[in-house]
């Protein structure tokens, strides 16, 4: 008798535990819960926590309240002033009335299918208003705010609230990018053409003077040392010429120091003289002199005097040559 009372306790238990849990369901906090019965809404909840239904006839579909993103594809538009550009977004957006959205699209992979549709329709209209300029640069985030107020709009009947559009890049397309490119690059090469050749022309132009004040200099100083040579050779003459009139024995030693100088260098020369020749006079005897005697006979065995060179404390040169005056030369600015 205790056996089959045990069974159908056991079996109560069990039908109510698949009762309980057919009747009870739990909302996450970031869920809501649409309570459908035979596929058609009943109730809406809002609030997380445990919730009862009617075992067996209804059943509960859940929907994501947290805000949401929506990544579309990049596409190419038109602007008004018919350039071609190419924009990429994204929408974030939230389901705030979970009936209206369970009848118009059912679940969230159609509502994204038909917001992508929306936002891509805003875009080209908005968008298209506008010129290149303007979208790229100048009014952007205005335009974001308007795409944002039209999508919400169109988006209000499926009971979704368009929280933001954000247009994440705004461009050329590639080859039009490629083709402003190579221009940019073609202006920047000519603007560098232009400043080097602006160069050449200063660096020429210092290069002239210079070479101008380089010029003036070399054929000044040439000058001045013709000048200077010219003078100390008149001046030489005149010392050779009075050293000769005050004493013929050193000018004839003199002479005869050149003539060994030029003779007797080292170029393979030969020469065949007698041992007695005048030439070797000063090489066996460098204190005799060469010089005629009033009949015309050498006159051996004088000496030279080489006092007789100076005068007063200075040079026979000095003192028969002032105008011979060496000027360092003076440096030039160059401008």
């Amino acid at each position: 008798m205790k056996r089959p009372s045990l069974v159908i306790s056991l079996i109560l238990v069990a039908a109510l535990g698949i009762l309980a849990s057919a009747s009870l369901f739990t909302v996450h906090q970031t869920k809501q819960a649409l309570v459908l019965q035979f596929g058609d809404p009943r109730r809406v909840i809002m609030d997380a926590g445990l919730h009862f239904k009617m075992p067996f006839v209804q059943n509960v579909i859940f929907i994501d309240k947290r805000i949401l993103d929506l990544d579309t594809p990049a596409e190419e538009l038109i602007a008004s002033d018919q350039k071609r550009l190419v924009v990429d977004a994204f929408t974030r957006y939230r389901i705030i009335d979970p009936l209206q959205f369970y009848k118009a699209l059912r679940d969230e992979r159609r509502a994204q299918s038909r917001l992508s549709t929306i936002v891509s329709s805003s875009m080209r209209s908005v968008l298209g208003e506008e010129k290149f300029e303007t979208v790229v640069r100048d009014k952007r985030s205005d335009l974001m705010e308007r795409i944002s107020a039209l999508v919400n709009e169109q988006a209000a009947d499926f009971g979704i609230e368009i929280i933001d559009v954000r247009i994440r890049r705004a461009d050329l397309p590639e080859a039009n990018s490629q083709a402003i490119y190579r221009r940019m690059q073609t202006e920047r090469e000519q603007e560098a053409a232009e400043f080097r050749a602006r160069g050449q022309e200063v660096g020429r132009a210092i290069r002239a003077q210079a070479d101008k004040q380089v010029t003036v200099l070399i054929a000044e100083a040439t000058r001045d040392s013709e000048v200077i040579r010219g003078q100390g050779d008149g001046c030489r003459n005149r010392v050779f010429a009075k050293v000769f009139g005050q004493d013929p024995d050193f000018f004839a030693f003199y002479r005869s120091m050149q003539a060994y100088e030029t003779a007797l260098e080292e170029d393979g020369t030969t020469m065949v003289l007698s041992p007695d020749s005048a030439f070797f006079q000063f090489l066996k005897n460098p204190n005799s002199v060469l010089a005629p005697s009033k009949n015309g006979q050498v006159k051996r065995g004088a000496r030279v005097n080489v006092d007789k060179l100076t005068r007063g404390g200075k040079s026979l040169s000095e003192s028969m040559c002032p105008e011979i005056v060496v000027n360092a030369p003076t440096e030039q600015a160059t401008n």
